[in-house]
């Protein structure tokens, strides 16, 4: 993986992030030798994607009290609390 200091990354931004877009590797920005961020392509990056599952139980309640009424659905997940 390329390194760039922050100092370099200050003088040469535009430079550097065409190529990073360019380039198939990241490339590492150090701040006093610690690895502080990663300039990539955005084709490298894989965000995770998120799904979502409705419990079998909450989708059976949703089934039973289909309403608009906030108030009721309240009492009805409140029960007998």
């Amino acid at each position: 993986m390329a390194r760039i200091t922050i100092k370099e990354l200050h003088a040469k931004t535009g430079e550097a992030v065409r190529k990073a877009g360019k380039s198939r590797q990241p490339i590492a920005v150090t701040d006093r030798g610690k690895l502080v961020a990663v300039l990539a392509s955005p084709h490298l990056y894989t965000g995770k994607v998120r799904r979502r599952t409705l419990l079998p139980e909450y989708a059976k309640f949703l089934a039973k009290h289909d309403t608009n009424d906030v108030l009721e659905d309240l009492d009805a997940v409140r029960g007998d609390r």
